[in-house]
C-alpha cells in the first residue's frame, strides 16, 4: 500500500486524514499522523475556554476517537528528508526514523515571540488549551487573593490584566476575561469596578486588521465603556518581575501577561527539510496544494494551514496569499484529501479556490461583531452568530452536542467560578502530606 505521512493533527492536518479514511478504500493506502499531542485543538473556543463558557475538554478532539483506520503516532517531526522520503521523530521514549511515499506538511504555526525581558517568565500563550484553562485559574486565583486584601499595591497588581496583541486571539481574550472579571465581582463583595485594570496593547495603529476601519473602532469603543484600557501604537517594552512598561509612557504592576502577538513560521518546517520554503519559513505550494512551483514541482508532496504559503485565487492580485486561519486551514485539508485521492488514482487535482464568508468575534458573554462585506452586525446577534457558526464549525456531531449542551448552564446558572490551578501541581498536597507525618 501506499505509505502517506501526515506531518501535524491539526485542523488541516486532522481533516486530511479524517477525509482520507472516508475516501480511501480498504488496502488503497495507509495514513500515519504524528503531533504530539493526542488531539485538535479547535482555537476559536479558547478565548471562551479561558472566561469558562466552554468547557477545556470540548475544545479538543480527540483523534483516535475519530480516525479509526489511522495510526497516530504520539511524538514530534524533528526534520524531514524528502529526498529519502523519511522523517526523523522523537517521542516521548524514543527516536523514531518514518518512511514514507507521500507526506503531508500540517505542522502548523507556532506562537511569536520577541525578545522583550520578562515575558519568557511572565507571559503565558493563548493557543493551546492548557493555556486558556490556565488563564482562567490565574484570573480567578486572583480575584480570591485580591478579596482578602486591603486596597493597595498588591491587590492593584492582582486584579490587573495585561493583553499583547490586537489580532482576534488577543481581542476575544481580551473581551472573554474582561467579561468574567465584572461577572466575578458580585461574588466578592469587597472588591468594586474600580478595582479593575485591563490593558490591551497592539503595537498598529487598530485592532481585528480582518474587519475594517470603522467596525475596528466600534470594537475599541466598546471595550473602552467597559472599562478596558486598549493602547494602540504601543510596544511593550518590558515585563520584568510583572512590572509592564509601554512605549507610551504608561508603567504598573500587572499579575496575568497573555501574549496573543501573532504566529511565527513553525522552526522544523522552516529549517529542518529539504522542501522549498519562502522567507517566511512557509513551504511553497502550488494552488492544488502540492509542494513546489508551476516550474519546479516537489514530487510526492503536499502542504496547507498555517505552514503553508498557498496562493490566494480568489483575488485578483499576483503573490497573494491565503490568511493564515482556521477558515482556510479546514477546507484546505478537505480538499487535500480529495486531491490525494484524485492523484493516487490517475485524476488531476484542483486549485483551491475559496471566498470569503466574512469574520465573527466574540467580546464577551453577549457581545460579539460580525462582518462580511459591507453587512456589519454588532453585539448580542453578532454574539449569538459566533456561537451557532462555531457550534457547526466544530468537527464531528459528537462534540457539536457536547458544546451545545456545555453552553447551556452558564447562561442558566452562570459561570462557574472554582479554579483547579492546583491540578498543575498535583503532588503538593502528597508530598506536603508525607512531610507532615515524617515529622512525628
Amino acid at each position: 500500500m501506499v505509505k502517506v505521512l501526515v506531518v501535524g493533527g491539526g485542523y488541516a492536518g486532522f481533516y486530511t486524514a479524517w477525509g482520507l479514511e472516508r475516501r480511501l478504500k480498504p488496502g488503497e493506502a495507509e495514513v500515519t499522523v504524528i503531533d504530539p499531542r493526542p488531539y485538535m485543538t479547535y482555537q476559536p473556543f479558547l478565548p471562551e475556554v479561558a472566561a469558562g463558557s466552554v468547557e477545556a475538554r470540548f475544545a479538543a478532539v480527540s483523534l483516535r476517537s475519530h480516525l479509526h483506520r489511522t495510526t497516530i503516532i504520539a511524538g514530534s517531526v524533528t526534520s524531514i528528508d524528502h529526498a529519502a522520503r523519511t522523517a526523523y521523530v522523537r517521542t516521548p521514549d524514543d527516536e523514531l526514523t518514518v518512511t514514507y511515499d507521500v507526506i503531508v506538511v500540517t505542522a502548523g504555526a507556532v506562537t511569536r515571540t520577541l525578545p522583550i525581558a520578562g515575558v519568557a517568565g511572565h507571559g503565558i500563550g493563548l493557543k493551546h488549551v492548557e493555556e486558556a484553562v490556565a488563564v482562567r485559574d490565574r484570573l480567578l486565583v486572583a480575584f480570591d487573593r485580591a478579596s482578602g486584601l486591603p486596597a493597595g499595591p498588591e491587590r492593584q497588581r492582582l486584579l490587573t490584566v495585561t493583553v499583547v496583541g490586537g489580532g482576534f486571539t488577543g481581542v476575544e481574550g481580551f473581551g472573554e476575561l474582561l467579561s468574567l472579571a465584572t461577572s466575578l465581582l458580585d461574588r466578592y463583595p469587597g472588591l468594586g469596578f474600580e478595582d479593575l485594570r485591563f490593558h490591551l496593547v497592539e503595537a498598529s495603529g487598530r485592532i481585528l486588521p480582518e474587519v475594517s476601519q470603522q467596525p475596528g473602532e466600534w470594537v475599541v469603543r466598546s471595550l473602552q465603556r467597559r472599562g478596558g484600557r486598549v493602547h494602540l501604537n504601543t510596544f511593550l517594552l518590558s515585563a520584568e518581575d510583572g512590572h509592564v512598561v509601554l512605549s507610551d509612557g504608561d508603567e504598573f504592576d500587572s499579575g496575568l501577561i497573555v501574549w496573543t502577538a501573532g504566529n511565527a513560521a513553525n522552526p522544523v518546517v522552516a529549517t529542518h527539510t529539504d522542501l522549498p520554503v519562502n522567507a517566511r519559513g512557509q513551504v511553497v505550494v502550488r494552488p492544488d496544494l502540492r509542494i513546489g512551483t508551476a516550474e519546479e514541482p516537489v514530487a510526492d508532496a503536499w502542504a496547507a494551514g498555517d505552514n503553508a504559503a498557498v496562493p490566494d485565487l480568489s483575488v485578483n492580485r499576483p503573490g497573494a496569499l491565503t490568511v493564515p486561519n482556521a477558515q482556510h486551514a479546514v477546507r484546505q485539508g478537505r480538499l487535500l484529501a480529495r486531491n490525494i485521492v484524485a492523484t493516487l488514482r490517475g485524476r488531476d487535482p484542483k486549485p483551491y479556490v475559496h471566498h470569503n464568508l466574512g469574520v465573527v468575534a466574540t467580546l464577551g458573554l453577549g457581545r460579539g461583531i460580525f462582518q462580511s462585506g459591507p453587512v456589519v452586525v454588532k453585539g448580542f446577534p453578532a454574539w449569538v452568530m459566533h456561537r451557532g457558526y462555531h457550534a457547526l464549525a466544530v468537527p464531528t456531531w459528537e462534540r457539536k452536542i457536547r458544546v451545545l449542551l456545555g453552553w447551556l448552564p452558564p447562561l442558566v446558572f452562570g459561570r462557574d467560578i472554582v479554579s483547579l490551578q492546583s491540578v498543575q501541581h498535583p503532588r503538593d498536597a502528597f508530598v506536603a502530606a508525607q512531610a507532615a507525618q515524617s515529622e512525628r
